[in-house]
């Protein structure tokens, strides 16, 4: 394999996680928690939204050139769209590991269900732009719904009902 299709494969697959045989995508955006987890701690809040912006850039770039080797719009291969959806959900809340999770299930709802305009473009825009739009749609809707559960006490609730 050439060294930049290397390369290319590596970011479009978040290192391998796109060839895992069952929910490949649930594998891209499971990857995102502990890199979230880790670069909050590191670098704040500023360090996800710049891992964010560096996903989403690569993602761009890897995912146009994997969608040329795999010959199909969106393979399943590619997860860095997923990666990189998944860091904008956890971005307006804390990082800590339930609000991370609540974030996830999200996600993957809305990655899913693909409500508008994530469907629209799902179906409409080719290339990396339509790889990964998609799922920043999704992340924002999830990032949504999980900031408005965190900062209302609502998943701090159900955590002191669920762990007394």
């Amino acid at each position: 394999m050439r060294p930049r299709l290397a390369l290319v494969l590596a970011v479009a697959t978040c290192l391998g996680a796109g060839y895992v045989p069952v929910a490949p995508g649930t594998a891209g955006s499971a990857l995102a928690l502990p890199i979230a987890w880790g670069v909050y701690r590191l670098a704040g809040i500023w360090g996800v939204g710049a891992a964010v912006v560096i996903a989403t850039l690569s993602g761009l770039w890897a995912s146009a050139l994997a969608e040329k080797h795999y010959g199909e719009h969106d393979s399943s291969h590619i997860v860095v769209d997923e990666l990189a959806g998944q860091l904008v959900s956890v971005l307006p809340v804390p990082s800590r590991w339930p609000y991370l999770v609540v974030a996830f299930g999200w996600f993957r709802l809305f990655d899913s269900v693909k409500p508008w305009p994530a469907g629209w473009v799902d179906r409409n825009v080719g290339g990396g732009g339509g790889v990964m739009l998609d799922d920043l749609v999704a992340g924002v809707y999830s990032a949504a719904v999980t900031a408005l559960l965190v900062h209302t006490g609502v998943v701090d609730r159900v955590l002191s009902w669920l762990l007394p």
